[in-house]
């Protein structure tokens, strides 16, 4: 039974999801407002939209949170993975999702902290590569006098 409602709930999903049902969506309440100076615009008129909206709601309530739950657990079960599979990475964040409130904002400080770092260090690496960017302007610039130099002192030793 479970697999049905799973295969039910996605391509209800699927389908909802789409363009298409929105159009029709549309379609549907315009041609219920049309339809209200036929009915008087009647308690019961308004009952029919009111019921189907409700009744509609409600059951995609369902479907869309068993999707949402599916998708969610793909997603975790993928980035698990990677966790697992990248050298270096850390295994103690595979199954994060299920650690209490509090040990997940341990861990956000620990990583904001970390990016703190992260970012000094580049700044600090951009600064040395700026830097040894001059230095090597620089150079190039002594070395060009130097050839000068050298040239002129060749001329000179040959007169």
């Amino acid at each position: 039974m479970a697999r049905i409602f799973s295969r039910l709930a996605a391509r209800v999903a699927t389908i909802t999801g789409s363009y298409l049902a929105f159009i029709v969506a549309v379609t549907l309440i315009l041609v219920w407002a049309v339809t209200g100076p036929l009915f008087d615009f009647s308690t019961t008129w308004q009952l029919v939209v009111n019921t189907a909206t409700t009744i509609v709601t409600f059951l995609m309530v369902f479907l869309i949170q068993n999707t949402q739950n599916r998708d969610s657990l793909a997603m975790h079960l993928k980035l698990d993975e990677l966790l697992r599979a990248v050298e270096g990475a850390s295994s103690s964040l595979i199954d994060a999702e299920d650690e209490p409130d509090a040990a997940l904002a341990e861990l956000k400080a620990e990583y904001t902290q970390l990016r703190a770092e992260h970012q000094a260090l580049a700044s600090e690496h951009q600064a040395l590569a700026d830097k040894h960017e001059a230095l090597e302007e620089h150079h190039e610039a002594l070395k060009g006098r130097h050839e000068v130099l050298a040239s002129r002192a060749t001329t000179r030793s040959r007169t």
